[in-house]
């Protein structure tokens, strides 16, 4: 599944916390990476494509490495920036001038000489002109190009680029075999339910840590997938928890961000943990993807895990506890094993064009026509002016809502009548003037 890459790639490498996503973020241009004063924040590879002087590449932000440390989640994060590394046509190694050089900075330099790549040393934090003096200290590390910089104010970042660039070719590698406008899937739930284990079994690579511990994933990670001429981009939102139950600032934050990740998908998979049931926490992130109007899909993971064996039972419980997304096709999944997951990207397109399909005018009125409903007030006219979600105007012989057995009535109507399946359907009434 994963594409062989076209754009240069240039890898940022660190121990935590000496801004690593700050220098990301500001060499994008746009808040992309979670930042904060907490070290460990980013876990998974972050990725981006920035363009220097028409100079277009790919810039790829990894976690902390601490090369030393034993622990799961340290350990997960320097094999996730090896992988990165292996790419990398230039490296970015950031430090921090305000302290002094540590142990991990010096086994991560000798980490990086053996690659043999070229690498910038970039000396973070310097943000007066006094403290340029001290950034030629850390020549010691044995690299020839330093640029003292501070991220967070953007001061010597374009010199740090023209450099890093300096090889790489106008415009980038040509796109003409890359499909336009990517299918946005979010892929959204509350933590440790296997949306990371899911994300890497629909691109084939192991792009998101993995970790029996809730919370692994904090940024939003993204990758691109193209499938019969089809482009996906799958973003992995940080497990949403209930307000109270969120106290870190990154969690916070993460929860924030996946919420606006939702808001930018076209269409949403909702991840289920079938060993542990339908849960309140499950109805309330469902109703985020519902009130924004994206095309949803119910994708009931873990159920090689699962205690029940009727497919037909759990999902009938399922629509019970999550009546209003009704419309929701539902597949069972083993993202640990792949089980049924191959089948979910013909679903995904199948939500997406529903979502987008637009009835000509003509015919919303000749189907009109055919109904025979008694209810106050009248339809008259029908038009469709928007797409994901399919919206309609009704125009009525008096003002006033539907009432909701009405519009019941409509939106199955609707369904019946041209699809639309996997997304909600928006009907808005417009008296019509005498």
């Amino acid at each position: 599944m994963p594409q062989p890459e076209s754009l240069p790639a240039v890898v940022i490498v660190g121990r935590p916390n000496v801004g690593k996503s700050t220098l990301f973020n500001a060499i994008l241009g746009q808040r992309r990476a979670i930042v904060g004063d907490e070290p460990g924040i980013t876990r998974d590879r972050i990725h981006g494509e920035p363009v220097h002087r028409g100079r277009r590449f790919e810039l790829i932000d990894t976690g902390g490495i601490v090369p030393r440390d034993d622990e799961y989640i340290p350990g997960q994060v320097l094999k996730q920036a090896r992988v990165a590394l292996d790419r990398a046509c230039h490296i970015i190694f950031i430090i921090d001038g305000r302290t002094e050089i540590t142990g991990a900075d010096r086994d991560l330099a000798q980490i990086l000489r053996r690659l043999g790549k070229p690498v910038s040393l970039a000396v973070n934090k310097i943000d007066a002109a006094p403290r340029e003096v001290l950034a030629h200290e850390f020549h010691s590390l044995g690299f020839a190009d330093l640029f003292p910089i501070s991220a967070e104010h953007r001061l010597g970042i374009e010199e740090l680029l023209e450099h890093v660039t300096a090889s790489f070719t106008q415009g980038g590698a040509p796109e003409k075999d890359k499909p336009a406008h990517p299918i946005k899937v979010a892929i959204i739930g509350r933590p440790n339910v296997g949306k990371s284990t899911l994300l890497n079994a629909l691109v084939g690579e192991e792009r998101a840590i993995v970790a029996p511990l809730p919370g692994t994933t904090r940024d939003a990670l993204d990758v691109s997938v193209v499938r019969d001429n089809v482009a996906y981009l799958f973003v992995d939102t940080a497990g949403i928890r209930r307000k109270g139950k969120t106290k870190l600032m990154a969690e916070k934050l993460s929860v924030v961000m996946a919420r606006r990740h939702i808001r930018m998908a076209n269409v949403v998979l909702l991840v289920l943990d079938a060993s542990e049931g339908i849960v309140g926490s499950d109805a309330t992130i469902a109703g985020y993807a519902h009130e924004e109007g994206r095309a949803v899909i119910l994708c009931v993971n873990k159920w090689d895990l699962s205690p029940q064996t009727s497919t037909r039972a759990f999902e009938q419980k399922m629509r019970d506890e999550l009546k209003f997304l009704d419309y929701a096709p539902v597949a069972f999944v083993s993202a640990k094993t792949g089980a049924g997951v191959e089948a979910l990207l013909p679903r995904i397109r199948e939500a997406y064009e529903a979502a987008s399909q637009r009835i000509p005018t003509g015919e919303l009125n000749r189907f009109l026509e055919t109904l025979k409903s008694e209810h106050e007030p009248r339809i008259l006219y029908i038009t469709q002016p928007a797409v994901r979600p399919p919206t309609f105007v009704l125009f009525t012989d008096r003002a006033g809502p539907l009432h909701f057995s009405k519009e019941r009535f409509l939106i199955n109507q609707l369904r019946r009548r041209f699809g639309f399946r996997g997304t909600p359907i928006v009907l808005k009434t417009k008296a019509r003037r005498r």
